[in-house]
């Protein structure tokens, strides 16, 4: 029979995310999680902007897949949503590709097991190469469809929301068309003594937001406001992002699909939170012979 891990590309990030983890503390958001893996790896752009047959980043797919396995077997835990945190297990321990093959194996068999089918569970990818969605992805993208369904003056509108609950004032939507680009606009409070004025454009968009964009953004911001934000449902190329870092001119804040997620979970804006259980597979493995 053909090994269950034979395609299994993200088997690769496994010790480096352990690894990283460590490294960051014992733990971290996700997107500086990403970051330190691929700059350790040295993956071009293209690699880092890869997309899968989803339309999800194929390299923090594979980085989610390879932190699914390491939280079944217990060194990472998954009971805080958005913030990737070690067991005190998984602090001490370091794998190699191989030790990290025979994990990923061990689970794959595991799981079919508790099943009674091989490989059909949501939480395990059909041919196991990283292409399928994790469950935290397939969530993600409902959100993110739901976003991209709305009219253009609703999107405009929910994003106004989330700024208010993110703690800007007087946040209005310009609804002017021809505007150069502005959707809105709003205040941003430093401290008692110190408010700057911000910009804000609404992107509905399915794929990547090119620097031209960002450039255009830019020059509609200058003048008028301190600090622009582009926020969009869909990515931006690197180009972009280096465009948004530019020294010397205005700064852009770029807020893409995975981050807009992530900002509407850590408010529980449009969204409710429900108790699920996962089954804790060890905890019944040591029932499977008899005791010593």
């Amino acid at each position: 029979m053909t090994e269950p891990t034979k395609h299994a590309e993200f088997i690769r990030w496994i010790p480096l995310l352990l690894d990283t983890l460590r490294a960051l503390g014992g733990s971290a958001e996700p997107r500086d999680t990403y970051d330190l893996i691929a700059n350790a790896a040295n993956l071009s752009p293209t690699e880092r902007e890869k997309r899968n047959k989803s339309g999800n980043n194929r390299f923090h797919n594979q980085v989610q897949w390879a932190r699914q396995y390491l939280m079944w077997e217990g060194f990472i835990d998954g009971s805080r949503r958005g913030f990737w945190t070690l067991t005190p297990e998984g602090a001490k321990t370091k794998l190699t590709i191989e030790q990290s093959r025979l994990l990923v194996q061990k689970w794959v068999r595991n799981q079919a097991e508790a099943r009674g089918v091989q490989k059909k569970s949501k939480n395990i990818p059909p041919d196991i190469d990283g292409e399928s969605e994790t469950v935290v992805e397939a969530e993600e993208n409902e959100l993110l469809t739901l976003l991209q369904s709305l009219p253009p003056d609703g999107f405009e509108r929910i994003c106004k929301r989330l700024l208010h609950e993110c703690g800007f004032e007087r946040v209005t939507v310009t609804g002017r068309s021809h505007d150069g680009g502005i959707d809105g606009t709003g205040l941003l409070r430093l401290n008692p003594f110190v408010v700057l004025k911000v910009i804000f454009q609404c992107k509905r968009y399915k794929g990547s937001v090119s620097r031209s964009h960002v450039g255009d953004f830019r020059n509609a911001v200058m003048g008028r406001a301190e600090k622009g934000i582009l926020i969009t449902t869909g990515w931006f190329s690197s180009d972009a992002e280096k465009e948004a870092d530019r020294e010397g001119v205005i700064p852009i804040e770029l807020v893409d699909g995975e981050r807009l997620v992530e900002l509407f979970q850590a408010k529980s804006l449009g969204l409710r939170r429900q108790e699920t259980f996962e089954i804790d597979h060890s905890f019944f493995d040591q029932f499977r012979s008899p005791p010593v």
